[in-house]
């Protein structure tokens, strides 16, 4: 059995998890908490399994409470479950100790396989999140979930609609005030999310979808 405790402020996500879990035979929702600072003494009280935590957080982030936990009970397993698919966001947290990473968009049923993939010291990323930096992380242990939908994120979507309008990369840079190297990554991004194999199949699929967005 899995047990697990969850760090989240929105009450409403602890209560659908805690529910869709309540009786499955692999992963238990030992307690939960709405703060870092709640997790670090739940989790010293309990010593569960596997950690689920948020990244932005009241009293103390889910970085911060990382770090701490990974210092004191290095055998416990953290999980990031947020809505940050900023590299930065998913660089902060695996420096601090996380070896999961999924979107709450994502579903449970990639919480579930992220959950049981963490407990057992594998790595797991979910698909939809920005991969541009992560080689430095992953090696033969890692598990990248397959996601049953497309998820573009609102920046990859106004990209999308901007290359359908013909924009190359230095112009769409120049529209948004952003780098040509986060175009050109966003770019990557996408042509991997949509299982593409080129740039100019993305450029095709842009001007197919334009009016969809």
């Amino acid at each position: 059995m899995i047990t697990v405790i969850m760090a989240e402020d929105h009450q409403m996500l602890i209560d659908g998890v805690t529910s869709f879990f309540e009786y499955n035979d692999e992963i238990n929702i030992i307690g939960s908490v709405n703060n870092g600072e709640e997790l670090i003494k739940l989790v010293s009280l309990k010593q569960p399994k596997l950690v689920i935590t948020d990244i932005r957080m009241p009293i103390m982030d889910g970085i911060q409470s990382t770090k701490i936990i990974k210092q004191k009970f290095p055998h416990i397993n953290v999980l990031a479950m947020t809505m940050f698919d900023q590299p930065d966001a998913i660089k902060q947290m695996l420096d601090a100790g996380a070896t999961g990473y999924i979107l709450k968009n994502s579903g449970i049923k990639m919480l579930s396989k992220a959950i049981i993939a963490v407990a057992n010291r594998q790595t797991f990323f979910d698909p939809n999140v920005a991969f541009n930096f992560m080689n430095n992380y992953i090696d033969d242990n890692v598990t990248i979930g397959k996601s049953d939908k497309i998820i573009l994120s609102n920046r990859e979507k106004e990209i999308l609609n901007l290359i359908a309008n013909g924009k190359t990369s230095k112009e769409i840079s120049e529209t948004l005030f952003i780098a040509k190297t986060t175009v050109d990554t966003h770019r990557k991004n996408m042509i991997r999310k949509l299982d593409l194999s080129s740039g100019n199949e993305l450029v095709k699929y842009a001007i197919d979808m334009k009016y969809q967005f």
